[in-house]
């Protein structure tokens, strides 16, 4: 039987026991070592798939804020904060992956209050909230009720089709009841509401050949170009919001060489997944049609055609939080304490996974303020970013509850 959570009323005093209010007033104290630890992680690359080194640097930051810390098969690291209770499990994540390859340069420069970096918001301000939220409670001494697992996880971004939440999920699921994750900046919005998305490759083949001894034989970036045009034309529909990016090209192995395949690889996302599987079905008949175009225009096909194949490369799952969640009346609680209102949204994140399997969850930004976000432009600056990490404080303890201080 699970125990329950904090009362309105409880959750209203929260602020007032001795123990958090060191707590919050932590953030402010110790502002300047908490945008040190972001420049520190962000200049880390950590590529999906390649996060290794991230994930050794959080490891030793909640190791430092008091937590027992292991990394799990997938790679995501776990650190532990024992509940006076343990048959019930609070989550606060953050990815430590970023869109950008190897090779980026990801060091942090500062421009008076903006630090400017790809990845500075997109997550290293997720994972400094985590880092500092930890810290905040060793300062303090807080024992939650709840176990806490803080968690910097893996696979969130491009193709890692959340492998790190995914896992976790699986290894806890039986006892994990709340999931707060921690993604990018800002105080004032929460992610109620997963957003679907598939993500696919188009590969098309073809003989290939030399650039003027082959001259005519189908060439399958033509085929492609001829396809993505023609999927251009899609009418995503404005309601239910519908979206489709080409994100990546790779093709061929020198000017002077005719490619004997060409990759694209494709985002779509939906509030609906019926308006998914239609675009799924338009990018298909896209390709056909490109691939059919090409062919008819080759002058020579004695060396070969073309063919045609769509890839898998994974999908978001979608939910909803229910109006009526703990988890929401203990956000509320901490924006009607803290003076502010949320403006609920839709995203894609970790939460998408516990949402789907019906556990509830909510994304947040963990405080300042940021633009630029999957650019080389990525900008963040810290003012105010107190106000994210008690929020995300006063939240989390609401669920996770907080045992009484020893005397």
């Amino acid at each position: 039987m699970m125990d329950r959570t904090a009362t309105p009323q409880e959750k209203a005093q929260l602020p007032t026991e001795p123990q958090v209010a060191t707590a919050l007033a932590w953030f402010a104290e110790h502002a300047a070592w908490i945008t040190d630890q972001q420049v520190r992680i962000t200049a880390i690359p950590a590529p999906t798939f390649h996060e290794a080194d991230r994930a050794a640097a959080l490891k030793q930051l909640l190791e430092a804020a008091g937590l027992r810390v292991h990394a799990d098969s997938a790679g995501n690291v776990i650190g532990e904060l024992p509940g006076a209770r343990q048959n019930e499990m609070v989550v606060l994540t953050a990815h430590l992956d970023t869109v950008f390859p190897l090779g980026t340069d990801v060091r942090v420069r500062r421009d008076g209050n903006r630090l400017l970096a790809p990845g500075i918001a997109d997550n290293g301000a997720g994972l400094a909230g985590l880092v500092a939220v930890a810290s905040a409670m060793r300062a303090a001494r807080i024992t939650p009720q709840h176990t806490i697992l803080f968690v910097a996880d893996v696979g969130e971004e491009g193709e890692g089709n959340l492998a790190g939440i995914r896992a976790l999920v699986d290894s806890y699921r039986d006892r994990i009841r709340y999931v707060i994750a921690l993604d990018g900046a800002a105080t004032d919005f929460v992610a109620t509401r997963a957003l679907p998305s598939h993500r696919l490759e188009v590969v098309i083949q073809g003989p290939g050949g030399h650039s003027w001894a082959d001259f005519g034989v189908p060439n399958p970036v033509f085929a492609a170009s001829r396809a993505l045009v023609k999927f251009d034309g899609y009418r995503a529909p404005e309601s239910p919001r519908t979206t489709f990016n080409v994100g990546r090209i790779e093709a061929g192995n020198s000017i002077n060489s005719i490619p004997h395949e060409v990759s694209v690889k494709i985002d779509l996302r939906s509030e609906d997944t019926a308006e998914i599987a239609r675009m799924e079905t338009a990018l298909r008949e896209a390709v056909a049609a490109g691939v059919r175009e090409e062919m008819a225009a080759a002058r020579d096909l004695s060396k070969g055609g073309l063919e045609w194949k769509i890839r898998d490369l994974g999908e978001r799952p979608g939910g909803s939080l229910s109006e009526d969640s703990p988890l929401l009346a203990a956000l509320r609680s901490a924006d009607a304490y803290l003076g502010q209102n949320s403006r609920s949204e839709r995203a894609s994140t970790d939460a998408n996974v516990p949402l789907a399997l019906g556990i509830d969850a909510i994304a947040l930004g963990a405080g300042g303020s940021t633009g630029g976000t999957h650019s080389l432009r990525e900008w963040y600056d810290p003012a105010g970013r107190e106000l994210g990490l008690q929020r995300i404080l006063l939240t989390l303890l609401a669920v996770s509850g907080v045992a009484p201080a020893p005397k």
